[in-house]
């Protein structure tokens, strides 16, 4: 036993020193790795360098008895034996142990799975997992060894490049393989770790050490996955200039980092680059291309590129043609895309499920039931089965449109089929029901959603709170949102301006501003919708103070009002006969740059009319045709309006006759302004012509016509009359009143 001390301790130093040769020297060799020698020159120059540490890297005299001891009992298989001295184990004694296996694999792998099972919990290092780890590759178990990769990994406050350093240090003293540095790139890209990925793949690479071409693709396919294409192209020049060989799958990885980085345009560039290299395209690469070309919305060079693939040997497979029929759809040429099918069809192909769900989802965007519905047909009939998707568009293009019995039956169909609906499926059904008034068969469906386990997220919580505050139930509107908190689903911001739209809907503008309060409270942003509805609200129950102060708040967080917003506080002002303001409020839009909309001018015509001041009222109809702004018939009814109720007909007239130069046509409401004026003066005579003419001009009377001729003949105590005109409104369908 004494004789084996003095090699134990050489090797602690080989294990735990490393040479700067390491970070000059490159192989170029995909098998090349830190060789011995190297290993051996470092021990040679740290023990002439580091005399005085040498007591600190030697094991003691207690610790060198234990690992006798352990490599006895392995030798001799003796387990209980084994058991008593694995708890004084220490990192550095199980790098040792595992160095003296170096020559024997067999006992090696006995010591490794001795701590694995008796000791899952023991506190390693990096180099005693590393050490572990080359054992277990060296005996071929990847999937042992990237569980204990996968451990080191995610140890905490371990750098990528510490990582690298201990498998380099110990890879010559355990016997191992530069297929340990390919698995452990291999880990983080499994792990998703894809910056960390990187950073070890730098730090491999500084060390001189080769990574193969598989590990490499796998770390270049993650970076590009997840859009870090920079990386990747950084990872591709550090490959290409190691020396390793390339191949398609390097190619066509790279082909789709050019593309996903808008790039489409250096494909062709690249592509010659790799035929150089030895490397050439295959059925991959073309339908890389074709999918970029048809995403980009460039049908026509995807098409290009697939009649150019017979020139190849290649054929177009599935893919190539779901890519196609996708990117046609994209673009709106839905009858294309079909024609596509029947061809993919008449060459062998068949259709699956993506492809039928491309033209569903269209047909459905496009509000095309029938069209919907065949493809459905269709889809069943060529024995592809239909899938969530499928189900969830025919569902709420039926739901969208009122058919929400046709959408139930759906519903049955997938359930049946042995689809387990998802929320999503749920969320489309509710919608659908909330959109059509039926909110007791929403909350139903909510009911059936919990009970199958689905869970209820914000999305559906929103669903049923803006159908409900639709149908003015905010006391239920208000359970919900409680049920909603204490479920623990978060409120966000559509979930708040729903409700505060319901509120001020409904006049309650405390319990509005309320939800608004909370809302900031919580951090979340209200927008321009959100002061949009409060400012409309406010100014609907008069309080204009409030309104305005709203406003100055909603300017202060740099949320800058639109012309929906200049238009409700105009319509507020205006409705408080307070016109002066709202004339303050034009010019400042007109200053801003926001050009008025023909709904704002009517407001303000409308506002001048209230407030008695038809004068002004005119002159802001020059105003607003001099802002290239085409009044409408509305204009036009509210002055006449105005002119009838000051008993100035003569104006009244000419502005019918300014309306018919317009191009407008006079409607019932023209023609009622006009007849009520002559009926309230007593000239009946006059309202009866002007009943014919608009029987003449083919504008049908209304209720109001009626109600007007009726209570003038009253008036003038012409009885007879008054129940004429009384009998020809019930003969018209019309309802009187009967108090005149």
């Amino acid at each position: 036993m004494g004789t084996q001390r003095p090699i134990l301790q050489v090797r602690t130093l080989t294990t735990f020193t490393r040479h700067p040769v390491f970070h000059s020297q490159r192989p170029h060799s995909i098998s090349s790795c830190p060789s011995n020698r190297y290993l051996e020159n470092g021990v040679t120059l740290v023990q002439s360098k580091r005399t005085s540490q040498e007591p600190f890297l030697s094991a003691s005299l207690s610790d060198s008895l234990l690992v006798e001891k352990l490599l006895l009992g392995l030798k001799q298989g003796n387990l209980n034996y084994l058991r008593n001295y694995l708890f004084r184990l220490n990192p550095l004694l199980v790098v040792e142990l595992v160095s003296h296996c170096r020559e024997n694999l067999h006992l090696g792998l006995k010591f490794v799975d001795l701590i694995m099972v008796n000791r899952p919990n023991f506190k390693h290092s990096s180099q005693s997992l590393s050490a572990m780890i080359h054992i277990l590759v060296r005996a071929r178990r990847a999937s042992d060894a990237q569980a204990l990769m996968l451990r080191m990994v995610r140890k905490s406050g371990v750098s990528r490049v510490e990582i690298v350093e201990s498998l380099v240090s110990t890879c010559s003293s355990c016997g191992s393989s530069c297929f340990v540095f390919d698995l452990l790139l291999r880990t983080y890209v499994q792990a998703r770790k894809l910056r960390e990925g990187f950073e070890a793949f730098k730090a491999v690479r500084s060390k001189g050490v080769a990574v193969s071409i598989n590990a490499a693709n796998s770390l270049l396919g993650g970076l590009v996955k997840v859009g870090w294409v920079d990386l990747a192209w950084e990872v591709y020049g550090e490959v290409v200039s190691s020396g390793v060989q390339l191949n398609v799958y390097t190619l066509n990885i790279m082909v789709n980092a050019l593309c996903k980085d808008g790039k489409i345009d250096m494909v062709k560039l690249f592509i010659l680059d790799m035929a150089e290299k030895g490397v050439c395209t295959d059925i991959v690469t073309y339908n890389t291309l074709i999918n970029a070309y048809c995403r980009e919305g460039l049908v026509g060079e995807a098409f290009q590129l697939k009649n150019s693939m017979a020139s190849k040997g290649l054929r177009p497979e599935l893919f190539t043609y779901n890519a196609i029929i996708n990117g046609l759809c994209r673009v709106g040429n839905y009858a294309r895309a079909k024609e596509v099918l029947y061809e993919m069809l008449q060459n062998g192909l068949s259709p699956d499920t993506t492809t039928f769900n491309t033209l569903l989802v269209e047909s459905c965007r496009k509000d095309n039931i029938s069209e919907a519905e065949g493809i459905f047909r269709e889809m069943s009939c060529r024995g592809v089965v239909p899938d969530l998707v499928s189900f969830s568009s025919i569902i709420g293009v039926l739901l969208r449109n009122g058919h929400s019995d046709r959408a139930l039956l759906y519903f049955q169909e997938m359930k049946t089929a042995g689809l387990v609906p998802d929320n999503v499926i749920y969320t489309i059904l509710i919608d659908g029901y909330c959109r059509n008034g039926k909110m007791s068969e929403a909350l139903k469906l909510r009911d059936e959603m919990l009970e199958q386990g689905c869970v209820v997220d914000v999305i559906t919580f929103n669903t049923i709170l803006n159908g409900l505050c639709r149908e003015k139930m905010l006391a239920d509107a208000e359970k919900l949102f409680n049920e909603m908190v204490e479920r623990g689903v978060f409120p966000d911001f559509y979930t708040f301006t729903t409700l505060i739209h319901g509120y001020c809907k409904n006049g309650n503008m405390a319990k509005s501003l309320s939800l608004f309060e909370a809302m900031i409270c919580k951090n979340i942003k209200p927008d321009i919708v959100t002061y949009n509805t409060l400012i409309d609200g406010f100014c609907k129950v008069g309080a204009m103070d409030k309104a305005k102060e709203l406003w100055s708040d909603m300017v202060s967080r740099r949320i800058f009002p639109n012309y929906i917003s200049y238009g409700i506080l105009i319509n507020g002002f205006c409705s408080m006969g307070l016109v002066h303001e709202a004339l303050h409020l034009w010019d400042q839009m007109i200053e801003e740059g926001i050009k008025p909309t023909l709904v704002t001018c009517n407001t303000v015509i409308k506002g001048y009319s209230r407030s008695g001041d038809t004068e002004k009222a005119y002159e802001f109809l020059g105003k607003m045709i001099s802002k290239g702004i085409v009044p409408d018939s509305i204009t036009y009814n509210t002055l006449i309006n105005r002119y009838v109720k000051e008993e100035n007909l003569d104006k009244a007239f000419f502005s019918v006759k300014e309306m018919e130069k317009q191009g407008l046509l006079p409607d019932v409401i023209t023609y009622n302004v006009i007849l009520y004026g002559f009926c309230r003066q007593g000239r009946l005579h006059e309202a009866e012509l002007v009943l014919r003419k608009m029987i003449e001009k083919g504008v049908n009377p209304d209720r109001s016509t009626y109600t007007s001729l009726i209570n003038g003949h009253v008036t003038q105590d012409n009885l007879r009359e008054a129940f004429r005109y009384h009998d020809e409104m019930l003969q018209r369908g019309f309802v009187p009143d009967d108090e005149f």
